[in-house]
């Protein structure tokens, strides 16, 4: 008798390429369809429920040829005022300490690398609670909290320049950055320890706790623009973080320009990072955690790691200021949050994703 021989529908490297594709096109909806349940969820969360068919009601009056619903002006006041600059500062906070950490991460080729290594909170906390103790208003708050953020990187920076005459400049840089973190949270304990205990130290001490209680329009009005001017040349120039990770010996055969691609990274990254602390207070592992997951989704290519870092931060954060706002009658710091949140995702994350440093 003649063997049938009987041909597979599909060849074991068309699998493998299908489920690929497959995988891949999951984690494109996933990637696109985050950020649009996380806003509906933010819009009606909060100690004021809001529906969503309130939300669509006062968008639609709005429009033009659109009747105002007079009972709604509650809702609408708070969903303008309130909610929605609140919303919008999470986003631009979380993909900003994302984007941050996750440059970082590639700059010194560490993944355990934040966007505090270099001492930009460090410093801008200090400046919060200096500006405090001086009874300066909340503009003044703000205003040296980012520039000693800055000034503190710029120490930073400079000396660590100077101590890596002898080689070894990203070391020498990590190293000169928990220094200066040290001496600037230790300024702070000395603020904290002279701020009047009635009234002042509570304010410095739940200012440093982190939160977005009290962020406005005036504030977004300045934190926006801050988040673009360092995020967009981190995105132009993402490709070379890509070539910074085989090694600076590497880079240069490549034609990159080590010294000007660290330094551009650097001075973007903390913009970031103090714009972000500024406003928010100290906020942590954000950009700790969210390049791994980042990572484990998408893969190391820092041309697509770099964005949806960010896209992955503003979600996280946001979510994050949901369940701070909503799951006690008082509103918990987002500071402890992210830590209760974060330490513990953390660990699963170096267990199972550990191959995305391979």
């Amino acid at each position: 008798m003649t063997a049938i021989r009987t041909q597979p529908s599909e060849m074991p490297g068309q699998t493998t390429e299908s489920s690929s594709k497959r995988r891949r096109m999951l984690r494109i909806a996933l990637t696109a369809g985050l950020p649009i349940a996380v806003l509906l969820l933010s819009f009606t969360v909060g100690r004021y429920s809001v529906s969503l068919s309130q939300m669509v009601e006062i968008i639609r009056s709005g429009l033009p040829g659109g009747q105002p619903d007079p009972g709604l002006d509650s809702v609408s006041t708070i969903l303008f005022h309130v909610r929605i600059p609140r919303i919008a500062a999470a986003l631009l906070v979380g993909g900003a300490l994302a984007a941050a950490g996750a440059s970082y991460q590639g700059l010194f080729r560490n993944p355990m690398v934040s966007p505090d290594i270099l001492g930009a909170s460090a410093g801008a906390g200090f400046g919060a609670a200096l500006s405090m103790l001086l009874s300066l208003g909340p503009a003044g708050i703000q205003a040296v909290s980012f520039l000693l953020g800055i000034g503190a990187v710029a120490l930073t920076y400079t000396i660590g320049s100077l101590v890596s005459r002898r080689g070894g400049a990203v070391l020498s840089l990590v190293l000169t950055g928990i220094v200066i973190s040290t001496v600037f949270s230790s300024f702070t304990s000395i603020i904290k320890l002279a701020a009047d205990p009635d009234n002042k130290l509570p304010a410095i001490t739940f200012w440093l706790m982190g939160g977005l209680s009290l962020v406005g329009l005036d504030d977004l009005k300045i934190l926006a623009p801050l988040v673009l001017i360092g995020l967009i040349p981190l995105l132009l120039l993402r490709w070379k973080l890509n070539v910074l990770s085989f090694g600076e010996e590497e880079a240069q055969s490549l034609g990159v320009n080590t010294g000007r691609i660290r330094i551009v990274t650097i001075i973007c990254s903390t913009l970031l990072t103090a714009a972000s602390v500024s406003v928010s207070g100290m906020i942590g592992w954000v950009g700790l955690i969210i390049p791994h997951l980042s990572r484990m989704v998408v893969g190391p290519n820092y041309k697509v790691l770099l964005p949806v870092s960010a896209l992955y931060g503003a979600c996280y954060l946001l979510l994050v200021d949901d369940i701070a706002r909503s799951a006690l009658t008082m509103e918990i710091p987002l500071g402890i949050l992210t830590s209760l949140i974060g330490a513990p995702f953390f660990v699963v994350l170096l267990l199972t994703g550990k191959r995305g440093w391979d």
